[in-house]
């Protein structure tokens, strides 16, 4: 190996930081009452001696059976479920598996929107003993057939018309599932006769006897550490989805130590949108929830985010990069429009805040003088940005893939804590993180304490501890691959500080060697241009036994539609039909959507808003990762085309395949693809 072990950070950076959050005042609040939590002191874990989860959400219930456990949307109202309502549902749901018969360790299937009818159905199967599976939302009938039948599914939950037409036709001829399970009585009515198997909700009770309640404990007293508790299916980038069996010991272990890594207060609140399906909003954002009893109100959809983040008003907020590169992208590109008198003052606004970035890093308060230009320039501009996000962000955790340092420093200028982390499916969820006291930007931050880390000799970034998943169901092959003398190969390249800071450059699998022998990152090149302009989707660098570095562009399907309607190529009532059934479902690409886009794109004027972005993306890039030439394809990429995992991720194999000639011709066309000016 070329790096020695480094362990995880010990002693008073351990704890969280030692300088406490500011409280939040009620005034600061601003809420309606149903949104009264707790006093700003730091949250009580309950972990405990459990040996299970099941145990873990037990003792929640009993510490703090009357506090908010999350908030929902009803009608335009939101309601409070306290963690005895919440449980106690789901132990009616635990018992009513148990008399169905399934036995300790079989699976159950949760198909759904994150709502808390997902959080009912995952508590019952651990309050049952057994293994849990989440299935991403519109999924093609063939993806979750195959997790239905690899995963051995016997019952699955399901949340709405549309998943449930998707599962009726992924469960055809499936012999092992027996129960569908609908989250509410009005979707089992409108499927009933459908199928023998849809059981209504009700069947499962809403009362708990004592016999039943004796028989659950006991169960849950059976289940071990070393017991599978979740299958979480990854998404499948290179080939089929392997299904990572993460234990009970791999998330207590998680749990024992969340103080070490962020310190949480009884009065936090989280909005949750990200889907239930993986790892960051299941265990990050759910079962840690469960061991601080902190509160979280879940989005109505995705596409009403942007509002409900109003209305919420958090103070821990998550969500991936993407996110965050649009808004910096978004915030430029309104700065820009403005008159030149605004421009010069959000200008030195934001040059103030730079300033300060440093002494947020270290949490060292700001000398006076600049203490004076900051109060000032927040009160102009800065502050506008922070209230995007509801105006109460404490703490905003990022990760899945790399953010650039430039968006970093400006929502730290700002005074928005952004910190980003890494992990992984297979190590049960996060192994680094910047946290309070303790952050580097441009790095992914440092191991956690009771892990271990080291680089090979190829760059591999190898991880060891009690988080380190089980192995692949099925799949003692790719196991062994992942999992070599107890150290995980995570397939990811980077490299650590000399003071134990990650930085991570790409997945092993993806770097591009030129013609020259030089050895590309794609992710560096992807992120310098795609946060340049929101009309920028997708970035994918291609150039692997090439002589330059070419690329393809997927434009972003509202601006593209807004710059349609303002220059006369689409109809406006048109392009904002299909920007609010965008605004409902982000992900979907719809064939309208695509035959509008489509009128948009192939125009030269269109393509040509491209160039700069490259051109300035280009800047931040060494020589021999520079974009030399382009293509903007006609679409967005997507998951119907199988371009896009349900995270997100771009399966790169896929476009290397599919989009071959464009490349091809690039390199042996003269004219064509768009040239980026001064790379050539």
């Amino acid at each position: 190996m070329a790096h020695a072990v480094v362990r995880g950070w010990q002693g008073k950076e351990a704890t969280g930081g030692h300088h406490p959050e500011p409280a939040l005042s009620s005034a600061a609040m601003n809420h309606d009452p149903i949104f009264a939590l707790g006093p700003h002191r730091p949250a009580q874990p309950v972990v405990g001696d459990a040996q299970n989860f099941g145990q873990v959400i037990l003792h929640r219930r009993r510490a703090t059976p009357d506090t908010a456990a999350c908030f929902e949307k009803r009608e335009g109202a939101w309601q409070r479920h306290s963690w005895d309502a919440l449980v106690g549902q789901a132990e009616a749901l635990a018992a009513g598996l148990v008399e169905r018969g399934l036995e300790r360790g079989e699976t159950v299937a949760i198909l759904g929107a994150t709502q808390p009818g997902w959080l009912r159905a995952d508590l019952a199967g651990h309050l049952a003993g057994l293994v849990t599976v989440g299935i991403y939302p519109k999924q093609a009938p063939e993806q979750v057939r195959y997790i239905l039948e690899h995963g051995a599914v016997r019952v699955a939950f399901v949340g709405d018309g549309e998943e449930m037409e998707i599962l009726l036709e992924a469960a055809q001829d499936n012999a092992i599932l027996e129960a569908i399970v609908p989250w509410d009585a009005a979707l089992a009515e409108r499927f009933a006769g459908r199928d023998p198997r849809i059981v209504p909700p009700a069947v499962f009770g809403v009362v708990v006897t004592a016999d039943q309640r004796a028989t659950l404990e006991e169960r849950l007293g059976q289940v071990q550490p070393d017991d599978t508790a979740i299958l979480v299916y990854t998404s499948g980038t290179t080939g089929p989805p392997k299904g990572a069996r993460i234990s009970h010991g791999n998330i207590l272990a998680l749990l024992r130590h969340q103080n070490d890594v962020l310190r949480f207060y009884q009065d936090d609140l989280v909005l949750s949108f990200l889907p239930m399906a993986h790892v960051t909003e299941r265990i990050l954002g759910f079962y840690v929830r469960i061991n601080t009893g902190t509160a979280s109100a879940y989005a109505s959809s995705i596409g009403a985010v942007l509002a409900e983040l109003q209305e919420v008003r958090p103070t821990i907020f998550g969500a991936v990069p993407r996110i965050f590169e649009k808004a910096h992208a978004k915030i430029r590109g309104e700065v820009a429009a403005k008159p030149a008198l605004v421009q010069r003052l959000f200008a030195w606004a934001e040059k103030v805040g730079r300033k300060t970035v440093w002494y947020r890093l270290e949490e060292k308060p700001l000398p006076l003088l600049l203490a004076a230009q900051y109060a000032l320039a927040d009160r102009l501009a800065l502050h506008k940005i922070r209230a995007a996000f509801g105006g109460r962000v404490r703490l905003c955790i990022t990760g899945a893939a790399p953010l650039a340092e430039d968006i970093l420093r400006l929502f730290w200028a700002v005074g928005f804590r952004l910190y980003e982390g890494y992990g992984m499916t297979e190590a049960t969820v996060i192994t680094h993180l910047n946290r309070p006291g303790a952050t580097r930007l441009g790095t992914v931050g440092r191991v956690l304490p009771f892990l271990e880390h080291r680089i090979a000799s190829d760059g591999e970034i190898l991880l060891h501890g009690p988080i380190v998943f089980q192995g692949y169901l099925k799949n003692p092959e790719a196991t062994a691959e992942t999992l070599v003398d107890g150290w995980l190969h995570t397939g990811d390249i980077g490299t650590i500080d000399d003071d134990g800071y990650l930085r991570i450059t790409d997945r092993k699998k993806h770097l591009i060697i030129t013609a020259g022998g030089k050895n590309v990152a794609p992710a560096n090149i992807e992120q310098a241009i795609k946060s340049q302009s929101p009309l920028i989707s997708q970035v994918h660098a291609h150039g692997d036994r090439r002589q330059f570095i070419s690329a393809l562009i997927a434009p972003s399907p509202i601006e593209t539609l807004q710059w349609g309607a303002q220059n006369g190529h689409l109809a406006a009532d048109d392009a904002q039909a299909l920007i609010r059934a965008l605004m409902a479902n982000p992900t979907a690409r719809t064939p309208e959507l695509q035959d509008a886009m489509a009128r948009v794109t192939t125009r030269p004027e269109f393509q040509q808003l491209f160039v700069e972005p490259v051109r300035r993306g280009n800047e931040q890039l060494a020589r021999v990762e520079k974009v030399r030439r382009f293509v903007v394809l006609d679409r967005d990429l997507s998951q119907e085309e199988g371009e896009l995992t349900p995270t997100m991720k771009v399966k790169r194999k896929v476009l290397e395949t599919k989009f071959r000639d464009l490349f091809d011709r690039m390199y042996g066309e003269e004219g064509f693809g768009l040239e980026a000016e001064g790379t050539v």
